[in-house]
């Protein structure tokens, strides 16, 4: 009898967590790939993949400088390799086979600069690295951290769809930083553990485009915040990342807290991909929650394909000041989904003005030294 009522305890253990009880080198392994490993982000996130036990390959990429940390992290005790990878030549290598693709690559924000001035240096990185991925690994996860998220993330869905391969369950924004600053914040108003603190926090990823949603904190001692309390919170929410960017004076942004979020978030999308049930966390991804808004941040459930459902904004219990600022962010949130949309279109129409200039002068030149055309060499469209 005690052994058929351990047989059934082990069975509904291992339904819950199917790695539970698995020997660890049976449990199923992943590739991830970190695009911008190098780099301020990059670093301490590679560091923190490398501990985290369903990473069985860590394939690290930047253009410059990512031997040594490669090198460096490979020493830290896991079961997981690490292999570097140098330069677009080395970028195929990077991504083959990887099921989860994070890409912090990208410059940092500097003391007086909005996200939305990081725009056009790294939406061209975006663009190109996800097409990588397009390429060489259509079905994995993409974690998206360059900023502005709020245009990158529509950046990397119209590459996608350029390259015949997207699926919005598999492109998501990382904001789980918002949420880490929301519950800390919280917690230190309220004299609480953040760890035993939930904080929606909805919209996108940049300044009043981010909406905790106070009036929805659950907390095993919760009391009540002040008005005064949740507009200070909610505007330090929003600004996280401006007080840690003043704060380290020109010397970088929020690198460390960066990637502990977005090492958490791909923990997370690993243990959905691995099974597990009931795997939530907040992220910008494809959605209608919000009516004109085709992206936006909300609670999601991932499974092995990604994800699985969106649990959109409450219905209930939002406050007339929550309601009011979700007014507000929409236009906002909209212009930056716009841009990304419009960066890659109008890429596209350079591209084609650049080749037509290009077969006009193939074309000149054929006629002016009685070339045939089929000797001329065809530029494509």
């Amino acid at each position: 009898m005690v052994t058929d009522n351990l047989r059934r305890v082990r069975a509904l253990a291992n339904h819950v967590d199917p790695a539970r009880g698995v020997p660890a080198h049976h449990r199923p392994g992943f590739t991830v790939a970190v695009l911008g490993a190098a780099g301020g982000i990059g670093q301490p996130l590679s560091l923190l993949l490398k501990r985290t036990p369903l990473v069985e390959h860590l394939h690290l990429y930047d253009i410059a400088n990512v031997a040594g940390v490669a090198a460096d992290v490979s020493h830290v005790n896991s079961d997981a390799t690490v292999r570097g990878f140098t330069g677009p030549a080395q970028l195929g290598a990077a991504l083959a086979g990887a099921h989860l693709v994070v890409i912090p690559a990208g410059i940092p924000r500097k003391p007086g600069m909005s996200r939305d001035d990081l725009f056009n240096v790294n939406a061209g990185i975006v663009r190109d690295l996800v097409a990588a991925c397009a390429k060489h690994c259509p079905k994995a996860l993409l974690n998206i951290i360059s900023n502005p998220v709020n245009s990158t993330v529509p950046i990397a869905a119209e590459v996608l769809k350029k390259e015949g391969v997207y699926d919005p369950k598999r492109l998501l924004g990382v904001t789980h930083l918002d949420v880490m600053r929301a519950r800390v914040f919280v917690a230190q108003a309220l004299g609480a553990d953040p760890n035993d603190i939930d904080v929606p926090v909805v919209g996108g990823h940049a300044g009043i485009t981010i909406l905790p949603l106070l009036s929805q904190v659950t907390c095993s001692q919760k009391s009540d915040l002040s008005a005064a309390q949740v507009e200070h919170l909610t505007e330090r929410v929003q600004n996280g990342g401006t007080e840690v960017v003043n704060a380290k004076a020109g010397a970088g942004s929020a690198t460390l807290s960066m990637a502990a979020a977005a090492a958490e978030f791909a923990a997370a999308c690993l243990r959905a991909l691995a099974g597990h049930r009931n795997v939530t966390a907040y992220a910008y991804v494809a959605s209608d929650a919000v009516r004109s808004l085709p992206f936006f941040a909300t609670k999601v459930r991932l499974g092995r394909d990604g994800v699985e459902h969106n649990y959109g904004v409450p219905s209930r219990g939002t406050s007339p000041f929550e309601k009011a600022a979700l007014e507000k962010l929409v236009p906002e949130l909209r212009a930056s989904i716009d841009k990304g949309v419009a960066f890659v279109a109008n890429g596209d129409e350079a591209h084609r003005r650049r080749a037509a200039q290009q077969r006009r002068a193939a074309a000149g030149q054929a006629g002016n030294s009685d070339v045939r055309a089929s000797g001329v060499s065809q530029i494509p469209a």
